[in-house]
């Protein structure tokens, strides 16, 4: 998922297949945090937190519009 427009792409599919949840592997960001897409889904992924870190945690969800509202807290 380091390519540009690789989120953009797993949306569009998670959509067409009619999916709410989705895990995504090798995703292998540096910061943890949440993003929401322009099209209403919403991006979880951890990280590590410290400048400079590597690329080891890579395991991401991705939840569609009615997955995200019903989604109550995450750590």
């Amino acid at each position: 998922m380091w390519e540009t427009g690789k989120t953009s792409q797993i949306a569009m599919e998670m959509r067409r297949y009619n999916l709410a949840v989705l895990g995504i592997s090798e995703t292998h960001w540096t910061q943890a945090g949440q993003k929401r897409l322009a099209t209403g889904e919403m991006l979880l992924y951890p990280g590590n937190e410290e400048d400079n870190a590597p690329h080891t945690q890579g395991v991401a969800l991705m939840l569609s519009k009615v997955a995200r509202n019903a989604l109550v807290g995450w750590e």
